[in-house]
């Protein structure tokens, strides 16, 4: 499993050991890093708990024509699949594509933090290597997702609006990230409340208004559960918090603090759904992760004295350590992670 705790103190290594580079200098750092991260993703051989899921998905999708692979449940993703099949393409190389966009979306997220590289840290454990190397569909969401946050973050609805759109085509449980837009809209509020409301019941019509029965009754009915569910629930709840009680000094713009705190609340708000649909919630926090990586990457700004400032960035570093080890060490799906495997060394 050492192949995990490489990638653990990449970002590790940059919190405390941090240098003094050029604007330039470091815009290359990042671009290695994510490049190494997207290589590590992407050409994983027989690595994650659905890899014997999406793996037939590619061979299905390879023989059907463009039109078909977009009238499939996902049509990005199928598209995705057919296209690096016409090209010659492997499993791997849409692998690597969903996840290049997923460290696209990380890496610009991630450099908008006051400390970037805790917020990188705080995504290893379980937005990556989890998230990234598991649940393909709904990492290049995520992905999406956060740049669309990221611009959220500058009040660019619309260009939150068309990421999230881009991502729901990949998994459409992205659509549920549309409504804070209008939550957290600080000017023209009804405006860009209209947009948001057309545009989510549009997504919902194309992509969700034929499966909503049989997600209800896989997820609800049926009580489908997801082992681990209720930490992960929580280890949103726990930055959610944080945010609530110290919201001015962990985000003084007033646009910024009012989509966080929306966040925040949803994020609070899983708590109680957990015992209803655990596999639900769970999917659905998946798309609350960044607010992790925004809490934390700011939580040092509550030090007074830079003895406590190093503690407070200490404690986070041996948190998530531990949120890893504990994950690869006792996680029931963890043997479905172990051991690693590179595809062109495998």
């Amino acid at each position: 499993m050492w192949p995990y705790w490489l990638l653990f103190l990449v970002p590790a290594w940059g919190v405390l050991a941090p240098g003094r580079l050029r604007a330039r200098q470091l815009g290359w750092v990042w671009l290695c890093v994510a490049a190494f991260f997207a290589l590590a993703i992407g050409f994983r051989h027989e690595v994650g708990g659905d890899w014997f899921i999406y793996l037939p998905q590619f061979q299905d999708t390879a023989i059907l024509s463009v039109a078909e692979a977009a009238t499939m449940p996902d049509p990005g993703y199928h598209v995705l699949n057919w296209l690096v099949a016409r090209l010659g393409g492997g499993i791997y190389w849409v692998n690597f594509v969903c996840a290049a966009v997923l460290m696209w979306g990380t890496g610009v997220f991630c450099r908008r933090q006051p400390n970037p590289w805790l917020a990188l840290l705080a995504a290893v454990p379980y937005m990556l290597l989890v998230v990234g190397m598991g649940y393909t569909r709904q990492a290049v969401a995520l992905g999406f997702a956060l740049l669309g946050l990221a611009a959220l973050g500058d009040a660019r609805t619309r260009v939150f609006v068309a990421w999230v759109v881009i991502g729901a085509l990949f998994h459409k449980s992205a659509v549920l990230l549309l409504p804070i837009a209008a939550l957290a809209a600080s000017r023209n509020r009804w405006v860009t409340g209209a947009l948001v409301l057309v545009v989510t019941a549009l997504m919902y019509y194309l992509l969700l208004v034929d499966h909503v029965e049989a997600l209800w009754i896989s997820y609800v009915e049926l009580d489908m559960q997801s082992q681990g569910g209720a930490i992960r629930v929580a280890m949103n709840a726990v930055p959610a918090l944080l945010l609530i009680v110290f919201r001015r000094k962990l985000a003084p713009d007033a646009t910024e603090r009012r989509l966080w705190l929306w966040i925040a609340l949803l994020a609070l708000a899983c708590i109680p759904l957990i015992p209803l649909a655990s596999t639900a919630v769970d999917r659905v926090a998946l798309y609350l992760i960044p607010l992790q990586l925004f809490v934390f990457a700011r939580l040092p700004r509550l030090a007074t004295t830079s003895q406590l400032r190093t503690t407070l960035v200490l404690a986070i570093v041996v948190y998530y350590a531990a949120v890893q080890y504990v994950w690869l060490h006792y996680a029931s799906h963890a043997p479905y992670w172990l051991p690693y495997q590179f595809m062109p060394l495998s």
